[in-house]
């Protein structure tokens, strides 16, 4: 089981220029298609006198989720091709848009392809790869005198703490790596049969 995957941490521009045609790209993190569409709301607002906005993006840590839109441009000239270089570099939760100002000379349809992956590759060039871990979210309830074993199993399963909230009856919410869910799940099953009174959830 993948237990990370690469993404880029901050929007990142890029740029190429052919016969008067000017094609900015931009690069940016997106996790879900409500933040795609926002995104994309920005950029034609920003760059609203600009003839073309194509874009392609790839989402969720299993990159299931991908779209490429030609934004009028002829068929898989434009998406495809920035969609290409997304995949190239096996980034996701990644959306790429390139902005065309036309120059008056048309370009063909290889000068577009070509177009549109340089000026998305430039932009992906200039961006911060990052290496992300996939979580999933787990949650303990347990009495005070069982926080030393709960702490354990955090440090022995490298849990990431979210919030803890210590009372009479206490409670820790989580984030475990994926590949490490199932053992730990076990494990805190062993601890209940043994008697010990923590309460799990993943």
């Amino acid at each position: 089981m993948q237990d990370s995957y690469l993404t880029i941490s901050k929007t990142s521009e890029g740029f190429y220029k052919e016969k008067g045609s000017k094609f900015i790209g931009l690069a940016m993190p997106a996790k879900t298609e409500e933040q795609v569409k926002e995104q994309l709301e920005e950029i034609k607002k920003t760059y609203y006198d600009a003839r073309h906005h194509c874009y392609a993006y790839i989402l969720g840590a299993d990159s299931t989720q991908y779209r490429a839109n030609d934004d009028g441009e002829p068929n898989h000239s434009a998406g495809d091709p920035i969609l290409g270089q997304i995949r190239s570099r096996e980034l996701t939760n990644t959306l790429v848009v390139v902005v065309r100002y036309f120059g008056g000379t048309k370009l063909g349809v290889s000068g577009l392809i070509n177009a549109y992956k340089t000026a998305a590759s430039d932009a992906l060039d200039q961006s911060n790869v990052v290496e992300k871990l996939i979580t999933q979210p787990v949650r303990f309830v347990f009495p005070y005198e069982e926080m030393n074993e709960v702490m354990k199993l955090v440090s022995d399963f490298e849990l990431e703490i979210i919030s803890q909230d210590f009372q009479m009856e206490c409670e820790l919410k989580a984030e475990v790596i994926v590949s490490k869910a199932e053992e730990l799940t076990s494990k805190c099953q062993l601890l209940h049969d043994l008697g010990r009174n923590i309460q799990f959830n993943i």
